[in-house]
């Protein structure tokens, strides 16, 4: 018996376009976190970067369960003494949605070099359309995963902002 090794060489890169349209974030941000690293391949090996290329559209159409809308912040900061800003999802998810998805899928991977050079393959959409379509990637539908159980606590950002 051998053990197998993978090589950088034998890693095969797929593109995968992903509607986030009624999906959950927290749900969605761990699927799209599996495949960035690649733990869906058979030859999946923690040291290298195995994973695939993923497009998300539609994240203006993400579904927050519960009062995370209203209660959850979005925080960032400066670098100078008291610079820190918090910003509610409500307000993140009305101007920017892309950077919601890309921080729930950046908290899921590695914290090293390794996980930044994951979440370069990465590409978030507030809309339906990306200019990746020469690459033909396959569609992965997380409607069966990640939709939320109980619909009537799940909360989208037109009902809040009521728009």
């Amino acid at each position: 018996m051998r053990t197998h090794a993978t090589k950088p060489h034998d890693i095969v890169r797929d593109w995968w376009v992903v509607d986030a349209d009624g999906v959950v974030l927290g749900r969605l941000a761990s699927e799209v976190a599996q495949l960035l690293r690649g733990k869906n391949k058979p030859y999946f090996a923690p040291y290298l970067d195995c994973g695939d290329h993923v497009v998300v559209v539609n994240a203006s159409r993400i579904v927050l369960t519960g009062n995370k809308i209203t209660d959850k912040q979005y925080y960032r900061h400066s670098g100078y003494p008291g610079g820190l800003s918090a910003t509610p999802y409500s307000k993140l998810m009305a101007t920017r949605p892309e950077i919601a998805v890309e921080k729930a899928v950046k908290g899921m991977l590695p914290s090293n070099r390794l996980g930044r050079a994951m979440l370069k393959k990465l590409n978030v959409y507030a809309q339906g359309d990306h200019p990746h379509q020469a690459q033909k990637p396959k569609s992965l539908d997380l409607r069966s995963v990640a939709a939320p159980h109980n619909p009537e606590q799940a909360h989208t950002i037109e009902e809040v902002t009521g728009g």
